[in-house]
């Protein structure tokens, strides 16, 4: 591989002009394609096999026209103090707003609170119930400024007004402003690592233009392949991640090459060559955790794993041929500064590039000298922090974790406060009566059943659909719909099933927000243990191959186990706990995000690996090439200790720019991947690698003979290339960077 993507290098570096055109071709025809393609879909989120989406399913079938996913707004009226929402003054002002919510195109009916007795016994409080036909991504803008009119109409009456609900929801995630502040963060980065503001400014670039291509590519296929809004959201994100890191470590690998006297071409061919070949590997195993999602179950996560595996792959053919012939235009403009005006680029670019008394061999060298305590003191570290995620509690926060600001969180305040803490949770009950004598006896008697189950506040009358077999109503439950006896009710009653099903021969099944939310975080937790026997697997097969090692396989794999159970625990002690959750601005803790573990291990054992790989493959470069274990460990942290960590540095401003939103998902998704990026790359890669590696020596490097003859010979360290007669290479002069420092390194 080392000697095709050499090749590569060098043709890309010769045909610059043609590969700068055809990515530009490329990203115009697709950047046309996606303005020309229908929007994308709205896509209704579902999770196969689970009750409540049957319940969805079966509503949806036995009462046409009904959409059980369509946009709801609950609008909150509460009283002055003193006074009760059915005097005149107030009725009168409520009543006028209900009818202002009734008029919309895409309303499908707005229920007055004093007609479905929606008052609270203290009377302070009522609230009314506005439909939408479609979805809350379908709502125009004038929909949406209808219901916040009506609202402000009620409160000139001198009522406190709050509205919560879907219709509200705020489809643009996390836009704009986090992007913005990572790839500032990331300039900051490159320019003080490279020195240079075209070093600097190639990898954003390239970057970009990546981006720029998986997006339009997802935009004009969104349509025939029914991807919906949310689906490119993490494609960005690790496309601009990937992107810049990938980019990062060739020019750095091409500077380094540079520095050792080869002409401008040859060392872009042997930047390819080398790092190029990390950089296909450390993308197969992002690609790879990316696909995995499939197994978890839920379509939408699907198809943002496979939206996102595609950004990478972009970004990998970017780095192995846009890269090279941007380096091909400006073949000096990368270079230090310091390297530019000196005029000799081996000589100036020695301290910076291959500087044997860098701050990676400084490090190095303390960690072969003390492997043992660094060690023990790594593993007790990250496994004090994952200690926290024994009590993991999963759910999906609603407008209860929105910050007081917020009129969905006013909202839900005071309907808590009004009704109960169960009424903004209430669960739907579908009863199929179709197999009973009498529907609508059958359809009573569950709803007397379920309304005498401990924990149960009240139930709604039940609706038949025309057929007069299938009927739905609401249970309030009396606690909160995040609380766990929540979730034990949801179990109770669903046990139920069996008895009331023999006794009436009708059966039901039990729906609604928190039910979701429920089998969801169950679902998820039942896939977390395959998914990462899936994507570990595969991902030591894939190591095994590029390190034919049996050992740094395993180690990386554990490695990253520890880092995420790390994270995962930081995240329980913040946003389910408590703890420092005021210096992020979460005003209200309570359970982890369903999805959350699912992405952390997703994206971060992709991200974990790359770093492995590229600090990992230097130290195997230089085994190979005949340096001792210990050697080989500075010589891998002399080359590549800076770039990851100038890596890891962009990855967590990226991430971390999301813990400034004012959502407190994408806070804790931000979070969660820059604690993730941080406690791998610092103390796991940087820390616990070369301790281990140091420990077990030669072994680390020991592949049985018989699976040395099964598996593929790749050649990632270039091993081909350094027997490749070099005739681009100007004379090195004594005393070189490499020769010098490994003869410290032998004496050490």
């Amino acid at each position: 591989m080392a000697t095709f993507l050499y090749r590569l290098g060098r043709l890309a570096f010769r045909r610059r002009w043609y590969v700068a055109l055809l990515w530009a071709a490329v990203l115009a025809v697709v950047g046309l394609s996606a303005l020309k393609a229908p929007g994308a879909s709205d896509e209704e989120f579902s999770m196969p096999g689970i009750e409540s989406q049957k319940a969805f399913d079966l509503i949806e079938q036995r009462f046409p026209g009904a959409t059980a996913d369509g946009a709801t707004a609950r609008v909150v009226f509460v009283a002055p103090d003193g006074q009760k929402v059915t005097a005149s003054s107030n009725k009168a002002a409520i009543e006028k707003a209900v009818d202002e919510l009734a008029d919309g195109k895409q309303v499908a009916g707005a229920v007055d609170p004093f007609q479905a007795r929606a008052i609270s016994k203290d009377g302070s409080t009522a609230y009314a119930t506005v439909t939408y036909r479609v979805g809350a991504t379908e709502l125009t803008d004038a929909s949406k400024e209808n219901l916040r009119q009506a609202v402000d109409g009620a409160r000139d009456a001198g009522l406190t007004v709050e509205a919560g609900g879907s219709a509200l929801d705020d489809q643009g995630g996390a836009g704009g402003v986090a992007e913005v502040i990572g790839i500032a963060v990331a300039a900051v980065v490159l320019l003080i690592t490279f020195g240079s503001l075209a070093a600097a400014g190639l990898p954003l670039l390239t970057a970009v233009v990546g981006v720029g291509v998986s997006m339009a590519s997802i935009l004009a296929l969104a349509d025939a392949l029914g991807l919906s809004t949310t689906t490119g959201t993490l494609a960005m994100m690790l496309g601009l991640a990937v992107g810049i890191d990938y980019a990062l470590f060739v020019v750095s690998r091409y500077r380094e090459e540079r520095a050792r006297g080869r002409t401008p071409q040859e060392a872009t061919g042997l930047a390819v060559g080398t790092a190029g070949s990390a950089v296909v590997f450390a993308g197969l195993t992002v690609v790879i955790a990316l696909a995995g999602l499939a197994v978890v179950g839920i379509p939408m996560l699907t198809k943002m794993g496979l939206a996102a595996a595609g950004a990478v792959v972009v970004a990998v053919l970017i780095a192995l041929t846009l890269v090279p012939a941007i380096l091909g235009f400006w073949p000096d403009a990368v270079l230090s500064r310091r390297a530019r005006r000196s005029g000799s680029v081996k000589a100036s670019a020695e301290s910076t590039e291959g500087g044997e008394h860098n701050g990676g061999t400084r490090w190095a060298r303390f960690v072969l000298r003390r492997p043992v305590p660094v060690l023990i003191l790594g593993v007790v570290g990250l496994g004090a922090l994952a200690v926290p995620m024994t009590s993991l509690q999963l759910g999906m926060p609603g407008d209860e974790a929105k910050p007081t600001s917020t009129t969905e969180r006013r909202a839900y305040d005071a309907l808590a406060e009004g009704f109960g803490p169960g009424f903004n949770g209430p669960l739907t009950v579908v009863v199929d009566a179709r197999g009973a004598d009498d529907a609508k006896a059958a359809a009573q008697t569950v709803s007397q059943e379920i309304g005498a189950t401990k924990g149960v506040v009240s139930v709604s009358p039940a609706q038949f659909n025309d057929a007069g077999d299938t009927a739905v109503f609401s249970v309030v439950p009396s606690t909160a719909p995040t609380d766990e006896k929540t979730k034990d009710l949801v179990k109770t009653i669903r046990g139920e099933r069996p008895g009331i099903e023999s006794g009436t021969g009708a059966t039901f099944q039990v729906t609604g927000s928190t039910a979701v939310n429920i089998d969801i975080a169950d679902k998820v937790q039942a896939a977390l243990v395959p998914y990462l026997v899936v994507v570990v697997g595969l991902a030591i097969v894939l190591l095994l191959v590029v390190f034919r090692s049996l050992l740094v396989p395993l180690k990386a794999a554990l490695g990253f186990l520890l880092s995420v159970l790390a994270s995962l625990g930081a995240v329980v002690v913040v946003f389910q706990q408590g703890h420092g959750a005021e210096l992020l601005g979460v005003e209200q803790t309570g359970p982890i995000m369903s999805l959350m573990p699912i992405f952390l291990v997703g994206i971060v054992f992709g991200l974990a690996m790359d770093y492995e790989v590229f600090l990992v493959a230097r130290m195997r470069e230089a085994y190979v090439h005949g340096e001792r274990p210990g050697q080989a460990i500075v010589s891998g942290f002399r080359y590549s200790a800076r770039v990851v960590v100038a890596a890891a540095l962009i990855m967590i401003a990226v991430f971390a720019g999301f813990i400034g939103e004012s959502d407190s998902m994408i806070k804790m998704i931000g979070f969660g991947l820059a604690s993730a990026v941080l406690l791998d790359a610092f103390v796991v890669r940087m820390a616990i690698v070369p301790a281990v590696l140091a420990l077990i020596g030669h072994r680390a490097w020991w592949l049985p003979g018989w699976l040395d003859r099964l598996l593929p010979r790749v050649d990632v360290e270039g091993e081909a290339l350094s027997r490749r007669p070099d005739d681009a290479t100007e004379p090195a002069p004594a005393g070189a960077p490499g020769d010098t420092a490994d003869r410290e390194v032998a004496r050490a």
